[in-house]
């Protein structure tokens, strides 16, 4: 007899997912080169294209793409309608239109030249970058799953982050469902009148349905923290407002050198630990159990990896080398071959990952080599 092993499909963990994402979104911010900022979308299309689930919420990501192209397009034209002074190689000679003396600093329109196009592209680009990462994160990990990931103490908010969290990929499944649903009615044909049927029930109906979900959430005491004196919530209110007071205040001076220099480390780990306490004074008032909680596994490890490797690549280029993160306008972009193979490592999870668990579908067999297979005498 022959004994074949199967490999299950499985969904990773969401906050795995996220930690990938982030990393890109880092690399992404720290970049104004567009062969950097086109290869992090290029491999966030490619890791959702390999492993997005078969689920109404992974449908968002096609949002995403196309607010990522209308980023760019509003950038590069904001740049056409409000140009800057006029340096470099005249494209195109537009008039400029005369502003009043209170408006001095902004011209509106003018000669049209390469650099500014070139800025407003790069910029958008960047901004774009950060959009498909996230929304990659939304496209492959489950919103609700990530939300019954959180600590304790931030359970208090799970109501207002599930509809924060969930009002895009409910968008992108109120699309289909309403499009299906015209298509069957029939109706005006054109542009416009379809646009007015369409737009209003969708963005009504993706809003229910998250409120509806965080309705029944509440119901079910999601949060809720009984037994509670009013002693432990106003030392637990405090210790989470003066923390996140002391971080704000921390991360200013940091960013300021001209701020006193103890309100910037000391201040800022200070601010950190009371949050910190504040958190687990929180979440120890938080009784609740996990049904078959997500592990953490070698797939979650090598994920998380790809995307530190990516995210600090891109902080170490930003640091030592200025003209490869943000090339001139006046040179034509390049990148080296370390900082390629540190962006192409964010592909692994497309890889190393199993495939996402289907609702009706069995586990895939996978061929064993011959010399694998234990055959019984």
């Amino acid at each position: 007899m022959t004994r074949l092993r199967t490999r299950l499909p499985r969904d990773l963990h969401p906050v795995a997912w996220w930690l990938w994402a982030v990393g890109l979104a880092v690399a992404a911010s720290l970049s104004t080169n567009p062969l950097t900022l086109l290869l992090i979308i290029a491999i966030a299309v490619v890791v959702v294209m390999a492993r997005r689930p078969d689920h109404p919420w992974a449908r968002a990501f096609r949002i995403y793409l196309w607010m990522a192209v209308a980023i760019v397009v509003i950038r590069v034209a904001f740049r056409l309608v409000f140009s800057g002074p006029v340096t470099g190689v005249v494209l195109v000679p537009l008039p400029e239109v005369p502003l009043p003396d209170w408006a001095a600093g902004v011209r509106l329109l003018g000669p049209v030249t390469r650099e500014s196009l070139l800025a407003g592209l790069y910029d958008g680009l960047r901004l774009a970058a950060i959009i498909v990462s996230v929304g990659a994160a939304n496209a492959l990990a489950n919103p609700k799953r990530l939300l019954k990931s959180l600590p304790p103490a931030l359970h208090e908010i799970g109501t207002a982050l599930v509809v924060a969290v969930t009002i895009v990929p409910q968008l992108a499944d109120s699309v289909r469902r309403v499009r299906a649903a015209q298509r069957l009615r029939g109706g005006p044909s054109g542009r416009v009148a379809r646009l007015r049927r369409f737009l209003v029930p969708v963005l009504e109906d993706a809003l229910e349905r998250s409120l509806a979900l965080a309705a029944g959430m509440d119901t079910r005491g999601y949060g809720r923290a009984p037994g509670e004196s009013a002693a432990q919530r106003r030392l637990t209110g405090a210790l989470l407002l003066t923390g996140l007071v002391g971080i704000c205040v921390g991360t200013y001076a940091v960013l300021d050198l001209t701020a006193p220099r103890y309100l910037a480390g000391p201040m800022l780990v200070a601010g950190a630990l009371l949050a910190g306490v504040g958190m687990w004074s929180a979440g120890r008032r938080v009784t609740r159990s996990r049904y078959r909680p997500d592990n953490w596994r070698w797939a979650e490890l090598a994920t998380v990896a790809s995307g530190l490797v990516v995210g600090v690549a891109g902080w170490r280029v930003a640091g030592t080398d200025i003209a490869l993160a943000h090339p001139g306008l006046d040179v034509a972009p390049t990148m080296t071959l370390g900082l390629l193979v540190s962006l192409l490592v964010g592909l692994a999870p497309a890889v190393l990952t199993p495939p996402p668990a289907h609702p009706m579908s069995a586990a895939r067999p996978v061929v064993v080599p011959p010399q694998d297979l234990e055959v019984a005498a």
